[in-house]
């Protein structure tokens, strides 16, 4: 191959490589769009999360990181009006920038066999 076909060539593949990298943070909120956001990593499993209390600061923006091992648990916050699903295999991310401190429950709300009631936790937001 000549000069020109390696250069071609190598085009072509950083081509391919930058477009395989926009595909992968397609969809992802960058750290600076929400003011240097704080990422937690919540896993579900029966009949529990892990953590189950996550404590955050009045006002920083928050990214929680969900993955479920097993089921497709639910993600309700019923105080901030927020419920998502959380599909095994799959990280769910959610971003929060509470403005308010306090206590907030939250709760699987898809029912995932016997246990199910008590997988619960709080997000405990401080001045």
């Amino acid at each position: 191959m000549n000069r020109r076909g390696v250069l071609k060539w190598t085009s072509g593949v950083l081509w391919l490589v930058a477009l395989c990298l926009g595909a992968v943070t397609a969809g992802r909120t960058a750290p600076d769009s929400v003011g240097k956001a704080k990422v937690i990593k919540v896993v579900a499993q029966r009949f529990h999360y892990t953590p189950n209390e996550i404590q955050i600061r009045k006002g920083q923006p928050v990214v929680l990181e969900f993955t479920s091992l097993d089921f497709v648990h639910g993600f309700k916050v019923p105080a901030l009006g927020l419920r998502m699903d959380l599909p095994p295999g799959k990280v769910t991310a959610v971003t929060l920038r509470p403005e308010k401190a306090g206590v907030y429950d939250f709760l699987c709300d898809n029912f995932c066999g016997s246990g199910h009631e008590e997988m619960s936790g709080r997000i405990i937001v401080t001045e």
